[in-house]
């Protein structure tokens, strides 16, 4: 049984105790406390804490900024003042803790945000579940033939068939031999710190995750993009899920100057400058490599 579709008892628990609290509460997010939000196929991201809202924000802002803020009329005002001019420490005033159920190989690209606190589910004290991320079909892509880092076409019939035979039988015969070499019928085996390092990387694994919103704004603007890698960018929206609950006003600005904003290099705005006047463009005359100029002119016609 999944944990995403049961939660165990203890978790079940926790949902139903209620407190009562002179914090800042956000009742989205309190129905959303403890509660999976299943993403994969065995994976799942539900919200265990949460500090602030919308209002620690601007709070943290006029402290900060005094009466160098008082000409902006509204809170949502502000908020947009804030992240249109790259100011960071207010929205570093919320927390959010999460726990996730992903991937190994997922982990190891979310890993690389080092702006969290992170405690991971550890293979040397327990036993990892046979569960593995299996890609759906549509999912199941050629690797790209002009980005390293991107997927091609969509495998199809008999190639897509024998990938995703290997994909389950390599990770089952690995499983197998995982648990054969732990300790059974009282046995010595190997060590769990040991026999964990047979297992692939598709299988899952469990962390908590806490970190502030502009640090988790730079993780979403990275994660949710529409370039990023599938596996993690669905965690990334399910996030953004809870975040536009969480800090509404926030969210939205961030949605507008962050997550569907382009930047463009000076060369760019130079360039843009110059079409806006009539004049014919190419990437010599803006100064620019090939690539450079593809993405150039891939922010202008969308």
């Amino acid at each position: 049984m999944s944990d995403a579709e049961h939660p165990s008892d203890e978790i079940a628990a926790l949902r139903a105790q209620s407190h009562t609290t002179r914090r800042a509460t956000v009742p989205a997010m309190e129905e959303r406390l403890y509660t999976p939000h299943k993403v994969l196929d065995h994976g799942f991201v539900r919200v265990i804490d949460y500090m602030g809202d919308d209002a620690a924000i601007v709070q943290a802002a006029r402290v900060s900024y005094g009466a160098g803020t008082k000409h902006v009329s509204n809170d949502a005002g502000l908020i947009k003042y804030l992240m249109r001019h790259w100011h960071s420490t207010p929205f570093e005033m919320c927390e959010i803790k999460l726990h996730v159920k992903l991937p190994v190989f997922v982990a190891r690209q979310w890993i690389r945000h080092r702006t969290a606190n992170v405690n991971e589910y550890s293979a040397r004290y327990s036993i990892l579940d046979r569960e593995f991320y299996i890609p759906a079909p549509e999912q199941l892509a050629a690797q790209s033939t002009v980005n390293n880092q991107g997927r091609g076409e969509t495998l199809q019939g008999e190639e897509a068939a024998r990938v995703l035979e290997m994909l389950k039988s390599d990770a089952m015969r690995s499983y197998d031999h995982y648990e054969e070499m732990l300790s059974q019928d009282g046995q010595a085996g190997l060590a769990r710190e040991l026999a964990r390092m047979n297992l692939p990387a598709n299988v899952y694994t469990q962390w908590y995750w806490k970190t502030d919103l502009h640090n988790l704004f730079h993780f979403l603007r990275l994660r949710a993009d529409a370039h990023a890698q599938y596996e993690i960018r669905v965690y990334a929206e399910t996030i953004c899920e809870m975040v536009a609950d969480w800090v509404p006003l926030a969210y939205a600005a961030f949605e507008d100057y962050r997550l569907n904003a382009a930047q463009l290099s000076g060369k760019g705005v130079l360039a843009l400058r110059r079409m806006l006047k009539g004049e014919e463009m190419d990437a010599e005359k803006a100064g620019m490599s090939k690539g450079e100029w593809r993405e150039f002119m891939g922010v202008l016609e969308g």
